[in-house]
């Protein structure tokens, strides 16, 4: 459709009124009939030079229809009615503090320089529906301060260049909906300290930086299926904090109501959210987040670069991250989460790094990562969780390495945390794996801790458990298979254990030193010797063969507490037992004589825990005495003036048995052999006796 030119001067004499008596081109423009509001209608037109409206006032709302600008409109410091460009060409608009009592429109415009809004005023809303700005690597909307009474409506709009909004005002919503946005090497939107009065909508597709930090906005900011990414001009830094390759900054931004980065949002590039306050959730469902982390930039070992960085920010709500997929690390330290953390069914991506790094946040309820698959590590230090810090069925494999060790890091470490109710690390829908081991060191448990069907660890050089100085009521240790590895629970302290054999049949060596449980989840019975000795077994097969007393004291400690006192013994006879062995490995010569010895012990008294063989002993000794006296027949007397009858049995229980005298010891003389089977029961008796007496002193204490 062929276009109608008019000059902008014209326009300008006609819209204000400007008429020429002699008829030589005082035009006024025409206005609608008196019952409609005063609106100014200019449509399929060529405006040729400036329309230049500059500080004027136009009581009148101007529309432009498919019109084309051969200039820039200057309507700076102009007060007007309200005014709309639609389907117009226009190269630029000049519009600094401009004042609009309703909407300034620019609706399926196409806009090939600035529109410059710095400072505006507009008393009804910003309609920008559909418009192309087209400024390459340059500002194409320049709205710093804009005061926005109602809302600013962008969606459908395509932009080449930045969008800058710094320190605007909006009063209602902000909706950049099916928006497409270009500017890949700088900002596509900068709204740095805008306030927004209701929700920031913005389902877009953005090439470029978002930049939202420090803004206000009084209900949701939702990008739910937006689509972010960003040139690969990343700048060098030596800030580890820093983020090259940021796609989203959302640093100190307050948000009243929830943020929404779900529902197939997608971020190729870092997004970044440090120090910022949410009111409500922070929803990360089936979200892709994609760090891509540029080569050689940044000092922090971080992998694959942070997908995502929200460091210090205060959630009020919870953190919701079902089906997320994090190509990156997932950075929140010092992060305060009042509600819930859940992560289920995810995929995190970090291999040899830390996939999850949250060291010292604090969580209200729970820390769910559930039935999800991780590369890289769970660095938690020193975290707090009010409730359940639950890793179900998750798989954690590829752990990190330290900075400045060769060693790797562990897959979970939550050394120093403190968990209101459970740590749960068994199995789910499947197995619970930790690759790199679980490290739970001076961590403290409210109930349970729960290792149930797990898999720790894959190399034997490695630390499958550090459980060192760890308090929890119960600990299950009933794991599918031995942990590869060490295992430490040093120092650690539960009130329940409950374990099975493929624990204690670890591939490394056990650290049970000082380690005290209360009781069995599983009591033993008085009559079963066979758990007893198959404890025993196992406790051997931890420490590797090597003499460990602690263990063997907590165990009696723990049967004697529950009243088991005969399998106490038995405990702590095996203790003696490895204990004179140890001795004897370090005498190498004597080593024989301490064996021989301990053997003795142990079969005659038990080490003093077992006084009824003492007796038994005893009983043998006189047995065995009175008979080779029988058989040697009656004892010459000492005093031939004595006429006591001869008994083999009275004179030998009167040598076996001490202090007690009844009359036939000091009597009969006793040649040759006789008199060292003599000397020989007397020390057996003093010997056996005091260990007798021994036995019935604790039992009457008893």
């Amino acid at each position: 459709m062929a276009r109608g030119k008019v000059s902008a001067e014209y326009l300008l004499r006609g819209l204000l009124g400007e008429n020429d008596n002699s008829g030589g081109g005082g035009w006024r423009l025409p206005r609608r009939k008196p019952s409609t509001p005063p609106v100014i209608r200019v449509v399929d037109r060529v405006v040729t030079d400036v329309l230049d409206l500059r500080a004027v006032e136009v009581p009148y709302v101007l529309e432009f229809e498919r019109c084309q600008f051969e200039s820039a409109p200057d309507v700076r410091q102009a007060n007007l009615a309200g005014i709309s460009f639609s389907d117009c060409d226009l190269p630029g608009l000049e519009a600094r503090n401009l004042s609009s009592s309703n909407d300034v429109s620019l609706l399926g415009c196409r806009v090939s320089d600035l529109v410059d809004l710095t400072d505006a005023e507009i008393a009804g809303s910003l309609l920008l529906r559909d418009s192309r700005f087209s400024v390459p690597g340059g500002l194409c909307v320049h709205g710093d301060r804009l005061t926005v009474a109602g809302a600013l409506l962008g969606f459908g709009i395509q932009t080449e260049g930045e969008i800058r909004l710094a320190g605007s005002r909006i009063g209602g919503n902000v909706n950049l909906g099916s928006a497409v946005m270009q500017n890949p090497d700088g900002f596509t939107l900068n709204g740095n300290g805008m306030q927004v009065g209701g929700n920031l909508l913005g389902a877009f597709t953005s090439h470029g930086i978002v930049f939202l930090s420090n803004a206000r906005i009084s209900s949701t900011l939702s990008l739910s299926r937006a689509m972010l990414s960003r040139g690969s001009d990343f700048k060098d830094t030596t800030d580890p904090h820093d983020d090259p390759s940021a796609t989203l900054v959302l640093d100190r931004v307050d948000v009243s109501g929830d943020l929404e980065l779900d529902r197939g949002f997608t971020s190729a590039g870092t997004v970044r959210a440090v120090n910022a306050r949410i009111g409500g959730t922070l929803s990360l469902a089936d979200a892709v987040l994609d760090a891509v982390s540029p080569p050689a930039v940044g000092t922090d070992p971080t992998g694959s670069g942070r997908a995502l960085h929200v460091d210090g920010a205060e959630i009020g709500g919870d953190v919701v991250g079902r089906g997320v997929v994090i190509k990156g690390q997932l950075r929140m330290v010092d992060t305060h989460v009042r509600g819930s953390i859940t992560i289920e069914r995810a995929t995190v991506d970090n291999p040899a790094a830390d996939a999850v790094l949250a060291n010292r946040s604090q969580v209200g309820s729970n820390f769910v990562v559930r039935e999800s698959d991780i590369s890289g590590g769970l660095e938690l230090r020193g975290i707090t969780v009010g409730a359940n810090l639950d890793l179900r069925g998750s798989r954690l494999t590829k752990p990190g390495r330290y900075r400045h060790q060769p060693r790797e890091k562990p897959s979970l470490d939550i050394g120093g945390a403190t968990i209101g109710r459970d740590l749960i690390c068994a199995r789910g829908e499947k197995e619970f794996v930790a690759h790199g081991g679980v490290r739970c060191r001076r961590a403290t448990i409210g109930r349970m801790a729960n290792f149930n069907g797990a898999v720790l660890g894959y190399k034997l050089d490695s630390h499958a458990l550090n459980a060192m100085g760890m308090q929890v009521q119960e600990l299950m240790l009933n794991v599918v298979s031995p942990p590869k590895g060490l295992v430490t629970l040093r120092q650690a302290r539960c009130t329940s254990l409950d374990d099975n054999e493929n624990f204690w049949n670890s591939t490394g060596f056990i650290d049970l030193d000082d380690f005290r449980y209360d009781s069995l989840a599983y009591p033993i019975d008085l009559r079963d010797d066979a758990q007893v000795q198959q404890r025993l077994r196992w406790l051997r097969h931890a420490m590797r063969r090597s003499y460990r007393p602690r263990p063997y004291d907590q165990f009696a400690e723990m049967l004697n507490a529950s009243g088991n006192e005969e399998h106490a013994s038995t405990v702590l006879i095996e203790k003696q037992r490895l204990r004179y062995r140890a001795v004897a490995e370090g005498m190498k010569f004597l080593g024989p004589l301490v064996l021989l010895w301990s053997f003795l012990q142990r079969s005659m008294v038990g080490y003093g825990y077992r006084p009824a063989r003492a007796l038994g002993w005893l009983i043998t000794a006189w047995v065995v005495g009175s008979m080779w006296f029988q058989f040697k027949g009656p004892l010459v007397e000492i005093n031939a003036d004595d006429h006591l009858p001869w008994n083999a049995w009275l004179y030998t229980i009167d040598l076996v048995v001490p202090i007690v005298d009844f009359g036939n010891k000091n009597r009969w003389q006793t040649p040759g052999a006789s008199q060292w089977i003599a000397s020989g029961l007397i020390v057996t008796g003093w010997i056996l006796a005091t260990t007798v007496a021994a036995g019935l002193t604790r039992m009457l204490k008893r």
